[in-house]
């Protein structure tokens, strides 16, 4: 019987890392680097004729940046599965990786067994997160504010809420809605202007602490 193998497109500017990076892949059973690009132009020409499985995009590329990649590469194949690197991980970043369509987002400086748990594990549709990193994220959200009241949301944006606490992105809530992403991103910009959050990491631990939100915990 033969194998089967994740096919992994590895998008990084650095040379050395994407080669350490496909060379450790290619170490594992189940993976098989196709090859690296160092561009974003590159990343989406090469995810076009190459196909692959999952795509690992470094945020900062020379002539643009993996979020554009990683939108124009969704918007090619929306089951795409693109999971996002970057050594400057922070809300922001994340919040811009599930808005460009990304299913995982890592941050360099973690541990190669890790990374390779998430890879395994992240599916189009939501974000997969290594648990030391949530906890980081969530840890430099302010806490010293004096508690505001829970906001009143309407059944839709609680519908949008519960789904974002999974983890899922913009795309895969306005599939499981039915409605249009456009119109998904606009209850989004209204939860997160409700709860005064920034990002959706930051709306889903506000909404937790309201006790708008129950997050199961691993």
């Amino acid at each position: 019987m033969d194998r089967v193998f994740t096919r992994v497109l590895v998008v990084d500017d650095h040379s050395t890392f994407a080669e350490l990076l496909c060379g450790a892949l290619d170490r594992e059973p189940d993976f098989a680097s196709v090859g690296h690009a160092a561009t974003a132009a590159e990343a989406v020409r090469m995810f076009q004729e190459l196909r692959p499985d999952l795509v690992i995009m470094d945020i900062e590329l020379a002539d643009s940046d993996g979020f554009a990649a990683t939108d124009a590469i969704v918007g090619l194949c929306p089951d795409a599965r693109v999971v996002m690197l970057t050594a400057h991980a922070s809300g922001d970043f994340l919040s811009r990786a599930v808005e460009a369509g990304a299913c995982g987002f890592l941050p360099k400086d973690g541990q190669l067994l890790e990374m390779l748990q998430l890879l395994r594990s992240a599916g189009p549709g939501e974000i997969a997160v290594p648990a030391f990193l949530a906890q980081r994220l969530v840890s430099r959200i302010p806490r010293d504010e004096p508690e505001q009241p829970a906001p009143r949301l309407t059944t839709r944006e609680q519908e949008v809420l519960a789904l974002i606490g999974k983890g899922k992105n913009a795309r895969a809530v306005s599939r499981e809605l039915n409605i249009s992403t456009h119109t998904c991103r606009g209850y989004i910009r209204s939860v997160l202007a409700k709860l005064g959050a920034h990002s959706q990491l930051e709306a889903v631990v506000i909404a937790s602490r309201l006790g708008l939100l129950q997050i199961d915990r691993v």
